[in-house]
């Protein structure tokens, strides 16, 4: 009897896995839970245990190679001389996930107000694509392509308008992307500046065990709407936030994100169960400001290449960055989500951050919620965790040694457990 190793879908945001490695050749005999492949998406990298012990019969998809969730990569037999058909067995469990089906008309509403991906005018369409386009009141340009050469094709336009009408409304004319895995009592993940929700790729696994998780991209980010407006006010992220919940949540808020949470936890805390606030700031210096005014510039000048290769610095410690190949593949993480965050959005959010910035450093003594807050220990941008743990009464700090602003991505297993610890004890 053969077993099949599929690619994964490791969380809510996750769609295509890369293949990193095969530790063990065909042909090698493994045991249920040991290591058998190591696979790459939205800037992590995963090892992947074998779900039944035997044999390694046969690879389908080979190293570098990067495929849909639900694609068959691997059979796994009993015996190695047992009866096996290799493409039989593709036949009946090769399951890629495939593209949702569009339904109807997006209504004129959903569609971006501002953009979430921008494209330029020769980006190639193809005619199908058009024609869809057309017909379900979606712009082709805003559509990631994935054909040859970056092509918008039908399915990228059916997918781009069936995850539209996913979205949940927040204000007059903007609805955010929100999507959701397990349940329970909700937890509500905030990203950073710059970022969406994969930032939490490695926790939302962990937390979606026990928690009904909601990551929350924000306005212009993803498929979220973008109203056109000077600026992306924090109050106003958070506003959008309270709207979405139906009963208390346990927040959890990254960076910029934590300054939303906190935001939230002073306007709304009876909307919150706990407070989770990683790398926060109350005020922004001028490091961290003059590191944002560089990623907007780049951003809108440059590739997405040359926006993670600017970041990388600044993100992750210098210890992370020494491995070549984890640095490689989390540039490659950081290009892949880059266009997910476009200029304009990057200059709205920046400008919500200035005027934010130092406006409630004196109210942190009013917070009176269960607070954790992680702080890292080679954060060059966020240096004041610890402070603001401590202008916070009864908050826990937890310390994450020799990682950097982006600790969510670089120490993943730490940040996850103590988020799990933190809200277990509620």
């Amino acid at each position: 009897m053969a077993t099949a190793l599929a690619m994964p879908k490791l969380g809510m945001t996750m769609r295509e896995g890369r293949v990193v490695s095969w530790p063990q050749p065909v042909g090698a005999r493994v045991e249920k839970g040991a290591v058998v492949l190591v696979i790459e998406s939205e800037k992590a990298e995963v090892e992947i245990e074998a779900p039944a012990a035997g044999v390694l019969r046969h690879v389908y998809v080979p190293e570098g190679e990067t495929v849909p969730s639900g694609t068959l990569l691997a059979a796994i037999t009993e015996t190695a001389d047992e009866p096996f058909d290799a493409e039989a067995f593709r036949r009946v469990h090769d399951r890629p996930e495939a593209p949702a089906a569009a339904a109807g008309p997006v209504p004129p509403a959903a569609v971006p107000g501002g953009g979430s991906v921008r494209r330029t005018a020769e980006t190639p369409v193809t005619p199908a694509a058009r024609a869809l386009a057309r017909r379900l009141g979606v712009e082709p340009a805003r559509v990631p392509g994935t054909g040859p050469g970056g092509r918008v094709t039908r399915e990228d336009v059916e997918a781009w308008a069936a995850r539209r009408r996913a979205l949940v409304p927040v204000a007059e004319g903007v609805a955010l992307e929100v999507p959701t895995e397990g349940a329970g009592d909700p937890v509500v993940l905030l990203p950073g500046f710059g970022t969406d929700v994969s930032m939490f790729a490695r926790q939302i696994p962990v937390l979606a065990e026990r928690w009904h998780v909601l990551g929350v991209n924000p306005r212009g980010v993803g498929l979220s709407d973008a109203p056109e407006e000077a600026r992306y006010d924090v109050a106003t992220m958070a506003a959008d936030v309270a709207a979405l919940l139906d009963e208390p949540a346990h927040v959890v808020g990254a960076s910029l994100g934590a300054a939303v949470a906190i935001e939230l936890a002073l306007v709304h805390p009876e909307r919150l169960r706990s407070l989770t606030l990683i790398t926060p700031f109350v005020e922004a210096d001028a490091r961290l400001l003059a590191v944002v005014d560089a990623w907007c510039r780049v951003a809108s000048e440059a590739s997405a290449e040359a926006v993670a290769r600017l970041l990388l610095p600044w993100m992750f410690s210098r210890a992370y960055l020494a491995d070549e190949g984890r640095r490689e593949r989390t540039a490659r993480g950081l290009a892949a989500t880059a266009p997910r965050v476009p200029a304009p959005t990057l200059a709205r959010a920046a400008a919500g951050m200035r005027a934010w910035s130092g406006s409630r450093r004196t109210d942190l003594a009013r917070l009176a919620l269960p607070t954790l807050v992680i702080v890292a220990g080679d954060d060059l941008l966020t240096p004041d965790g610890e402070a603001v743990a401590g202008a916070i009464p009864g908050a826990r700090c937890r310390a994450v040694p020799r990682a950097a602003h982006a600790v969510a991505l670089e120490a993943p297993e730490a940040v996850g457990e103590a988020i799990r610890t933190h809200l277990e004890a509620r």
